[in-house]
């Protein structure tokens, strides 16, 4: 029970306005969001949101705190969008929150009765959201394990719908009855199952009374079956693949069995196994069966059992052994062979999403080395229904993974992928497959390894495309069989908007170069840039021309403004440089329409060779120079898409860093701190899209090595990298020559990334279009 003062309580006693009526009610004072929790709904929604327009199959449970109690209220679906791209999040501070009855209903006290958080403003406002949950009282019924608002036993975790969440989950078998009989025998054999089953014998047509004994040989993820038409509290389903001496067979694990077995049956475990049905195997056609499990009608029973309490003659084989492909064998592999693979993880790239029809589903790259070729092993790695494993995911740890499949792309590149019983394995002394040769023969090349090497090749988070894009437009047309899917720049920004947190696409439009610019990660005001003139000049179509920050919710957000237009006079730069002297930025004269800002960072072209020439100089500069104006108005690069160099001492930090919902909590070093921004007008409407270009990650130990090209502007950007056979460009040199854009038109390839409220651009590839 809360305390008689708590704020939240003694609002919501003010909500009641007569005798069984409840209003609305707001609360003026700050209120911090301590947990959301997302469930699906069900028949009932309409009941508590008659008038709510379809805004997808989620609802969410929010917990509200005022510092003395917490309150636990349901997020009204209209603003479910702050939530999915992760704006309302943990320890968000809020204002103005206005808290509606769920019903009008009949209850008699406030604490009877639900809440829906219909309206807010989101904002960071003082005071201490860094509360201990656990340690505060709960207002009335708000301490219900369940959703609130949806027939629902669990919630789901927040950004994908295959891993489970919460204690619910037993880590434990359930209590099982002491196994008084040794040398346990089977009285049904999955021979026997599956030929009564196809002769139609009476005993297999309902529940299952005999016992079978087999072992597990391979363990599916979660599939979770929830929609917004069904009431069935606990929609999950899993697949084992289970045999004994007899033949083999497919075990599916229904709903609430789930919850009691899913996270204690393991691989190789074997099990006794009573009260089941006989089906006939989803999806397949002949003989094939499966042996359907289900907590009530009828309830199964299992039983692990010790290896050492059945009979040896009725022994289930061993599980089936690993098939261990090394990176040598993996390129003349076909597409979607299966394998397993170990090896050093060397790179984790950072959590993103992609979207299959309605579901989003959660990945990242993964570099493996083996040591059995110079080419590493590139695996896109998504979700397994192993949460604590993936989050224990780190650079230059053994890396083992089983039923993988290979996927050969257009480009001749190949890499591997989640099979529906991918599973991670922890490497352990005790685990048998440490004495297979494939193992050894990597323990052995590991220890042979030198320690800082392998340091300094260890990456983490980052930007990262793979298989990397065509270099041609020929290439790209042909991949696209011909269909570019070109957008316009209003339809580009519309399909922006709608990305979830961490959700990623690839898009392609035509354009223009109107502005490039050059800086460092934390020195933007220290840019050198080049602008077509006319550009700058023009005034700004409907759709704003100049780069904007695109809000994805209407809580508090701004428009920054445009940059300056610039001066034609001579300007002195800021940047801080261990030289005597600051490199100047010179304005050329203008060729054309175009204005070019120069930085000039070579000494030869800034240094005199007499100190007499310097003072002069000197002078000159303090009687003609003025400081740079406001540079022009660009993305800034996020944390999360530079490459950081893997670091012993922040290890959890960075892991944290690169997870769904996770954020830099230090100072972190990046192996390339510098980019690029090209402002992009559409062809089509003249909107302007600001797009990040990382030319020098792009070439990094990451990618495989670029072609040889003559580091143009045109063969940069085709290549989305400079040149691995040639010193890159100075960043000066670079940006002087960036009237070879003007007036181009592009095929720009676009990957666009919601960081969480605003939305990435990154150009991967342009073509001259021409």
């Amino acid at each position: 029970m809360a305390a008689p003062d708590c704020l939240l309580r003694r609002i919501l006693a003010r909500s009641r306005i007569a005798t069984n009526q409840r209003s609305e009610v707001v609360c003026r004072e700050t209120l911090y969001l301590l947990d959301v929790l997302r469930y699906t709904r069900d028949l009932g929604f309409t009941v508590y949101f008659p008038h709510a327009i379809f805004t997808g199959d989620d609802l969410y449970d929010v917990t509200l705190s005022d510092g003395d109690c917490r309150l636990r209220a349901t997020l009204h679906p209209k603003l479910n969008g702050l939530v999915e791209k992760n704006v309302l999040r943990r320890g968000t501070a809020m204002r103005n929150v206005t808290l509606a009855p769920a019903m009008t209903g009949l209850a008699d006290r406030a604490e009877d009765e639900s809440f829906i958080v219909v309206s807010m403003e989101v904002g960071a406002f003082e005071g201490n959201h860094d509360l201990d949950q656990d340690s505060l009282p709960w207002i009335g019924s708000s301490d219900v394990s369940g959703p609130l608002l949806a027939n629902r036993k669990l919630f789901l975790p927040l950004w994908n719908s295959v891993d489970f969440y919460g204690d619910a989950w037993r880590r434990t078998a359930p209590t099982q009855e002491d196994q008084e009989e040794m040398a346990l025998r089977p009285t049904a054999t999955i021979k026997d199952l599956r030929q009564a089953f196809l002769n139609h014998d009476v005993w297999v047509m309902g529940t299952i009374l005999r016992r079978l004994i087999v072992r597990i040989t391979a363990k599916s993820h979660l599939t979770y079956y929830g929609r917004a038409d069904r009431n069935c509290s606990c929609p999950y389903q899993a697949l084992l693949e289970a045999h004994d001496p007899s033949g083999s067979v497919s075990l599916v694990l229904w709903n609430s069995v789930c919850v009691d077995w899913y996270c204690v049956l393991m691989p190789g475990d074997i099990i006794s196994l009573s009260r089941f049905r006989v089906k006939q195997r989803y999806n397949s056609e002949g003989d094939d069966i499966e042996l359907s499990i289900n907590s009530q009608k009828p309830a199964a029973h299992i039983t692990v059992l010790p290896e050492a309490s059945v009979a040896p003659d009725c022994l289930p084989p061993p599980a089936t052994k690993f098939s261990f492909c090394s990176s040598e064998e993996l390129a003349s592999r076909p597409h979607g062979a299966l394998c397993d693979v170990i090896g050093l993880l060397t790179f984790m790239g950072r959590a993103e999403r992609t979207r299959k029809g309605s579901e989003l589903l959660e990945y990242r790259w993964l570099r493996v080395q083996d040591g059995r070729s110079s080419w590493p092993i590139w695996i896109q790695l998504f979700s397994t229904s192993q949460p604590e494993m993936h989050c224990s995911l780190h650079p230059l740890s053994v890396f083992m993974c089983s039923r993988l499949k290979v996927v050969q792309a257009a480009s001749g590149l190949f890499y591997l992928t989640n099979t529906l019983y991918t599973q991670l394995h922890r490497s352990s002394r005790r685990n048998r497959y440490r004495r297979l040769p494939e193992v050894r023969r990597f323990l052995d090349w590991f220890r042979q390894q030198d320690e800082d090497r392998l340091l300094r090749s260890a990456l983490i988070g980052g930007y990262f495309v793979y298989p990397p894009p065509p270099v041609s437009l020929e290439a790209y047309m042909r991949q696209r069989r011909g269909e570019p899917g070109f957008l316009s720049g209003a339809e580009l920004l519309r399909e922006m908007d709608k990305l979830c947190y961490k959700e990623r696409r690839t898009f392609c439009i035509q354009a223009t170069v109107t502005m490039v610019t050059y800086c460092r990660r934390g020195e933007e005001e220290r840019c050198i840039f080049w602008q077509d003139a006319s550009s700058s000049q023009s005034s700004p179509s409907s759709a704003d021309s100049s780069p904007r920050r695109l809000p994805s919710s209407p809580v508090n957000h701004s428009t920054p403004c445009s940059g300056s237009m610039l001066s034609k006079r001579k300007l002195l730069l800021h940047w801080d440089t261990p030289q005597k002297r600051r490199p100047r930025a010179t304005v050329q004269h203008e060729v054309g329409n175009m204005t070019t800002i120069l930085f000039g960072n070579s000494r030869e072209f800034l240094e005199d060779d007499d100190d007499d020439g310097d003072e002069e100089e000197e002078d000159q500069a303090n009687s003609s120079y003025a400081t740079c104006p406001t540079p022009p108005d660009f993305p800034h690069v996020a944390v999360e898409t530079l490459v950081m160099p893997y670091d012993l001492d922040h290890q959890k930090e960075q892991v944290v860093t690169v997870t769904m919902g996770g954020c830099l909590t230090y100072d972190a070093v990046f192996t390339c701190d510098h980019y690029y921004t090209l402002r992009l007008k559409a062809l089509s409407d003249g909107v302007c899209i600001p797009a990040i270009f990382l030319p020098e990650s792009s070439a990094s130990s990451l990618s495989p090595p670029s072609p040889s090209h003559d580091n143009t502007w045109a063969s940069i950007l085709s290549h989305g990298a400079f040149s691995s056979h040639a010193p890159p460009p100075s960043p000066g040199d670079l940006i002087a020559t960036a009237t070879q854009l003007a007036n181009e038109r592009l095929v720009c390839l676009l990957n666009v990334y919601n960081l969480g409220g605003d939305s990435e651009v990154v150009i991967s590839r342009a073509f001259n279009n021409c």
